[in-house]
């Protein structure tokens, strides 16, 4: 059965690792998955094209498309021609929606939405139309799939359609994603730290919503009182050419306890390397892949009360609201004051929470009896 995934792009995001990591293990001998990227292959592309699964790039810009590529497009779906379709993504889902209409027949269609918005007023205005016109059309798909409850409470809220909505949270695999051996000695020992030191850390690409100065505001009022703590900061535009950050913590006066590692491709050792993983996210998040992936690695999580983080760390960590730097700074104390043993039980705890509810076997099987039950109804 020939599935078309239609995304705007393929760099290392949330929502294109999980397409991703989804393709990796979906089910080969029923579903023949194919790729459209709207720009183009990214850092994922060939990636997925190892996976020996097809991928094309349509190279489309931002703002009003282009109608030759919009053409190529459509010659593109009427050559594939796929028995399903499914969008990833504002933009993708669109695209996926055209895609539907200009096949002969018909065609089931998914929509895969993966952010939070929490005020259009903050997004870039090329999204925010995109989103209010996703409200008029979303009656249109026969599924649209969230990967967090409160997601689909606020596009609801927004004039999403509630009819034929399915909630599938991110997975995670936790073979990758596990506690190494020597990994927290193997990072101190990269940083030129000592084997006890203890490291909090943070992995997000650089973004207003994921509240990067926040985190270190709170970093920096900790340091007054634990000085001998250091903390890790990885992601895209993470790095020393950030000025905005090397500033900052110039200015708090903690330049010797922050590494910024920048992009990594280790990030599953980096993880497991950490005593303390957080997400300071202000707004946006639906589903933290980094937090989900701290607690396979079997490492204890403070996070922001911002799409379904509560929901995925339970009581295996610590939830605060979302820009209250001193409550961030005070559950960072909570953690530092246990003992080592204790932080590791309740990563072993997290570790279990993340293995029973969102493993990443157990996600992609829920989208398989999706793919499989939309078909069934097509024949």
């Amino acid at each position: 059965m020939k599935i078309l995934n239609i995304i705007s792009g393929l760099p290392t995001g949330g929502a294109e690792m999980m397409l991703y990591k989804f393709l990796s293990v979906i089910d080969r001998d029923i579903f023949e998955p194919v790729v459209i990227s709207l720009t183009d292959y990214g850092s994922l592309g060939n990636n997925i094209k190892k996976l020996n699964i097809p991928v094309y790039k349509m190279e489309m810009t931002v703002g009003f498309p282009n109608p030759f590529k919009v053409w190529r497009f459509i010659k593109l779906i009427r050559k594939i021609n796929p028995e399903l379709i499914q969008g990833w993504m504002y933009h993708g889902n669109l695209a996926a929606l055209l895609a539907k209409w200009v096949l002969p027949n018909y065609v089931p269609l998914l929509w895969n939405i993966r952010h939070t918005p929490d005020d259009l007023k903050k997004e870039k205005s090329t999204t925010a139309r995109v989103i209010c016109l996703g409200a008029r059309l979303s009656a249109q798909p026969d599924q649209i799939i969230y990967n967090s409850k409160v997601s689909a409470q606020k596009h609801e809220s927004m004039g999403y359609s509630d009819k034929h909505k399915k909630i599938i949270p991110n997975g995670f695999n936790c073979e990758q994603f596990k506690p190494f051996n020597n990994a927290k000695l193997k990072l101190r020992h990269s940083l030129g730290l000592k084997k006890d030191t203890l490291l909090i850390g943070l992995i997000a690409r650089y973004h207003i919503m994921k509240d990067h100065v926040g985190f270190l505001h709170s970093a920096g009022k900790l340091n007054k009182t634990y000085p001998e703590i250091h903390f890790v900061l990885v992601g895209q535009g993470v790095d020393k050419n950030n000025h905005l950050l090397t500033k900052l913590i110039e200015d708090l006066k903690i330049t010797k306890n922050i590494h910024l590692l920048g992009k990594r491709k280790d990030v599953d050792e980096i993880t497991a390397g950490l005593d303390i993983a957080c997400s300071s996210s202000s707004w946006g998040e639906s589903f933290s892949n980094a937090i989900g992936e701290a607690m396979a690695c079997g490492i204890p999580c403070i996070v922001t009360d911002v799409g379904d983080s509560a929901r995925i760390v339970g009581e295996t960590g610590i939830v605060v609201k979302p820009g209250d730097r001193k409550a961030f700074s005070d559950a960072m104390v909570r953690l530092i004051k246990m003992s080592p043993e204790e932080r590791i039980g309740l990563g072993k705890l997290a570790r279990n929470r993340i293995k029973k509810h969102f493993s990443l076997d157990l996600v992609v099987k829920k989208y398989e009896d999706i793919y499989q039950n939309l078909l069934d109804i097509k024949h």
